[in-house]
C-alpha cells in the first residue's frame, strides 16, 4: 500500500500542476497492482474529486471560469458519465480501453498548446468553437466507464479550436472533471452495490490522503517554480509508460 500511495501522490502532484485530476493514471496504477478492476473506477473518480475540487474553487474565486459555456459542456457530458458508470464491461475490454486512453492522454500532454493568432476576430473563432460541445458526450461516457474525468482530452481540443483563453480553458476542464467524476462515481456505485463500494472505501482512504497532499504540492509548483512545459512532458512520459505497460500485459 505504501508504494501505491507514493505513486498516487506523485501522479496527483504532476496532474494538479497542469490543472487535471489524474484519474486515468490512478486507474492504471491500480490495475498494475492487480486490484479488482471493478473497484478501480470508484477509487479513481473519488481521487479526481479530491484533486480538482480545490482547483475549481480557486478558478471560480479568480473569476476566470466562463460559467455559461463551461456549464453547457458539463451538462452534456454529465448524464453520459452517469451512463458510462452504469455500463458493465469485461476486464480485458476495460484494460484495453484504459491503456489506449492513457496513450492518447500522453499524446495530448506533449502536444504544444495552440494559441489564438493575432488579429483573429471573435466571429471567426466562434464559428469553429461552436462545435466543441459535440465532443462532450463521448468524453463524458468514457469518463464514467473507465474512471477518468475527461478534462485531459477536452482541454487540448478547446485549445485547438481556440475556444477561449488558456486560463478559461483550464477552469473549464477542472469543472468538467469535477462534475463528470461525481456523476460517473454515482453510476459506478449503483452498478456495483454496497459490497463493491465497501471494498473501495477500505482500500481508498490512504490513497485519498496521498492525492490530497500531492494535489496541493502540484498547485504550488505550478504557481511558483517549474515551467509548465517541463511538467507537461514529465506527466506525459509517466502516462505513456503506464499505458504501455497495461497494453503489453493484455
Amino acid at each position: 500500500m505504501v508504494p501505491l500511495a507514493i505513486a498516487f501522490l506523485v501522479t496527483a502532484l504532476l496532474y494538479a500542476s497542469v490543472g487535471f485530476g489524474g484519474g486515468s493514471t490512478y486507474t492504471a496504477l491500480l490495475a498494475l497492482a492487480e486490484v479488482d478492476y471493478r473497484v478501480l473506477p470508484l477509487l479513481s473518480l473519488a481521487c479526481n474529486l479530491v484533486v480538482v475540487a480545490g482547483s475549481t474553487v480557486r478558478f471560480a474565486r479568480a473569476r476566470v471560469t466562463p460559467w455559461g459555456r463551461a456549464m453547457l459542456l458539463t451538462a452534456i457530458a454529465a448524464p453520459a458519465a452517469f451512463l458510462g458508470g452504469l455500463t458493465p464491461i469485461a476486464e480485458q475490454g476495460f484494460v484495453a480501453l484504459l491503456g489506449t486512453s492513457l496513450l492518447f492522454t500522453a499524446l495530448t500532454m506533449m502536444l504544444p498548446v495552440a494559441k489564438r493568432p493575432e488579429g483573429e476576430g471573435e466571429g471567426e473563432r466562434g464559428r469553429v468553437a461552436r462545435y466543441a460541445p459535440l465532443a462532450a458526450l463521448p468524453l463524458g461516457y468514457i469518463s464514467g466507464l473507465v474512471g477518468i474525468g475527461g478534462g485531459i482530452f477536452l482541454a487540448p481540443l478547446l485549445h485547438l479550436v481556440r475556444w477561449d483563453s488558456a486560463r478559461a480553458i483550464a477552469a473549464t476542464a477542472s469543472l468538467f472533471i469535477l462534475v463528470n467524476s461525481l456523476f460517473g462515481l454515482a453510476g459506478q456505485v449503483l452498478k456495483g452495490g454496497e459490497g463493491r463500494f465497501a471494498a473501495a472505501v477500505d482500500l481508498g482512504l490512504p490513497l485519498l490522503v496521498a492525492v490530497a497532499i500531492g494535489g496541493q504540492i502540484g498547485s504550488l509548483l505550478a504557481l511558483r517554480y517549474l515551467p509548465q512545459r517541463w511538467i507537461r512532458w514529465g506527466t506525459g512520459a509517466l502516462t505513456a509508460f503506464v499505458g504501455g505497460r497495461l497494453l503489453l500485459n493484455l
